[in-house]
C-alpha cells in the first residue's frame, strides 16, 4: 500500500466527469486500499478517484474514522437513486485544504453501485454518511463543493484559494489518468 498525491482545485481532473470503471481486478483492489490509506492519512472520511488524479467513477468512504470496519465502503460507478430531507452542516474537501463552509445536502440517500467484485449493491445512509456519498459522487461527476456554495461563500472561498496559491501553500496538477 502507498500514499497517493491528493490534487487540488482547479486541477482539470476535478472538473471532468469520471469514466465508468469496467475492469474489476487486483489493480482496482490495490487502488482502493491506497485510497483508504491516503484518506486516513489526510484525516478525511471520503476520497474519490479524481482527487488522486484518476478520472474514474470510484470513491472510498469511512465516516467512522477507521473505528468500525462495517462502515468502510468502496463505491464504484455510483448512482444516486433516492434522496430525502435536508441537513445543513460544515463541509470540507481534501482537494480544498483549509476551506470549510456550511453546505445544504439531503439527509438520507440511497446509492446503487458496484463493489470491488463488480456486483451490484445498494446502500441506504443518513447524516454524515449521506453527506459523504453526495460529496464524493459529485467528484465522480466533475462537480466540486464550490458549486454547492452560495455565491457569497464561493467568492470568499475563491479569494482564500488565491491567497493560498500566492503563498505557495496550494499546488495544482494539470495531468490525470483513467483506469
Amino acid at each position: 500500500m502507498g500514499l497517493l498525491k491528493i490534487v487540488h482545485y482547479p486541477s482539470p481532473v476535478l472538473l471532468t466527469v469520471g469514466k465508468p470503471v469496467e475492469t474489476f481486478d487486483e489493480n482496482l483492489e490495490k487502488l482502493a486500499l491506497d485510497m483508504f490509506e491516503t484518506m486516513y492519512h489526510a484525516d478525511g472520511v471520503g476520497l474519490a478517484a479524481p482527487q488522486v488524479g484518476i478520472s474514474s467513477r470510484l470513491f472510498v468512504m469511512d465516516c467512522s474514522g477507521g473505528t468500525d470496519p462495517s462502515r468502510r465502503f468502496v463505491i464504484i460507478n455510483p448512482e444516486i437513486i433516492a434522496c430525502e430531507g435536508h441537513q445543513i452542516g460544515k463541509e470540507g474537501c481534501l482537494s480544498f485544504p483549509g476551506i470549510y463552509t456550511e453546505i445544504k445536502r439531503e439527509m438520507r440517500v440511497i446509492v446503487r453501485f458496484q463493489d470491488l467484485k463488480g456486483s451490484l449493491q445498494e446502500l441506504d445512509v443518513t447524516g454524515l454518511e449521506a453527506r459523504c456519498v453526495l460529496h464524493e459522487t459529485d467528484h465522480c461527476d466533475g462537480i466540486v463543493f464550490l458549486n454547492r456554495m452560495t455565491p457569497f461563500k464561493r467568492a470568499l472561498a475563491k479569494k482564500k484559494i488565491k491567497e493560498f496559491q500566492i503563498s505557495g501553500k496550494w499546488e495544482v496538477s494539470r495531468s490525470f489518468e483513467t483506469i
